[in-house]
Parts: C-alpha cells; sequence; structure tokens
C-alpha cells in the first residue's frame, strides 16, 4: 500500500500549487516570481504547505517503497531522497521573504532548504539509475532536472545583482518542478517493475 499512497500524496500535492497559479493571474508573474511567492496570495501560505507537506510525505513513502524492493537503505542515494523530502518540510515551516525586503532568518532557512532539495533529488535520481534500475526515464529526468537547478541557481544573481539581467528565477524554478514530478513518477514507475508488494 506504501507505492499506491504515495502516487495519490504526489498528485494530491499538485492540485493547491495548480489552483493557486490560476487565483493569481496577473497578481504574480510565472516568470518572475518563485512559487514560494504564492504564501503572499489569499490563503497561499496554507495550500502551499499542504502543497509542500503532501509532496514531502509523498516522497518519503516512495522512498520506502524503493527500500522494500531493494535500494539500499544506507546508500547515498537513499540519503539523497531523504534529505530532498525533509528539504521540503523544512521550506514549508520556514517561509521566504517579499521580493525586495532584506534577507530574514526564515528566508535564509527557506533558500538553503531549497538549493538542498533542488541538488538533492536530481543526484538521487541519477544515482538511482545507475545502480537501482535500467530506466531511461529516470536518467533523462535525472539529468534534465540537474542542468535546470543549476540554471536556476544561476538565475538569482540577476536578483542580487539588479541590472546583470533579465529576472527569470519563477520560469526556471517551475520547468525543475515540471522535471522533478516526472523524476518521482519515474522513480515510482521503477518501483513497480521492481516487484514492490507492500
Amino acid at each position: 500500500m506504501v507505492l499506491p499512497l504515495a502516487v495519490v500524496g504526489l498528485i494530491g500535492s499538485l492540485l493547491p500549487v495548480v489552483y493557486l497559479h490560476v487565483v493569481s493571474v496577473g497578481e504574480l508573474s510565472p516568470v518572475r516570481h518563485t512559487v514560494s511567492d504564492y504564501i503572499f496570495v489569499d490563503d497561499g501560505a496554507v495550500l502551499l504547505a499542504v502543497t509542500a507537506l503532501s509532496l514531502s510525505a509523498a516522497s518519503a513513502g516512495l522512498l520506502l517503497a524503493l527500500v522494500r524492493s531493494g535500494l539500499p537503505g544506507r546508500g547515498a542515494a537513499s540519503w539523497l531522497l531523504g534529505l530532498w523530502s525533509a528539504g521540503l518540510a523544512v521550506a514549508a515551516v520556514f517561509p521566504t521573504d517579499p521580493v525586495g525586503e532584506p534577507t530574514s532568518f526564515s528566508g535564509a532557512v527557506h533558500r538553503y532548504a531549497g538549493a538542498v532539495m533542488f541538488a538533492a533529488l536530481p543526484l538521487a535520481g541519477w544515482l538511482v539509475s545507475r545502480t537501482f534500475t535500467t530506466s531511461t526515464a529516470v536518467r533523462r529526468f535525472s539529468v534534465a532536472a540537474g542542468i535546470t537547478s543549476v540554471a536556476f541557481m544561476l538565475s538569482h544573481v540577476a536578483v542580487v545583482r539588479p541590472g546583470s539581467g533579465a529576472v527569470l528565477l519563477g520560469l526556471f524554478e517551475r520547468v525543475l518542478f515540471a522535471l522533478l514530478y516526472g523524476l518521482l513518477f519515474a522513480l515510482a514507475a521503477a518501483a513497480v517493475r521492481r516487484g514492490v508488494s507492500s
């Protein structure tokens, strides 16, 4: 039952954030603003917390399913998947700062948690594709997400140093999240192929 619940959690985690995108059209730019900025929309803090915590729990369930199907529980891939899941929970508890305001303690924790999770999941997927499954989907999503994660990190330069380029944080982050969701679903499919029975 762990894997089906994890997949349901993955799907369910998408609903609140998709809703926020729809209701905030014209208020926030999907190109400039990050997903975390939706906490400043009505009910955004609650809905984003539901998304992040659902995704965190679903990812933890997926990790358990992968371990039950043979992924080494003490291996690097498992630790990285755990870091991804923990990073989501931490980012939900410590919200970001409003755009243009000084970085608070909460904003700094949020930022570093995001950096950890966006680095951890692509690396975990790549390791899983090398040692656990022959799935080309896992490998391709991992590589694409890794490249996009670097692009997202580099796009912060335009925020830190105004005038150094267009602010494309939101665009890169949304592409990254799409790839990370693809990777999580590919990992779930890999677990199915390995014959998860519980």
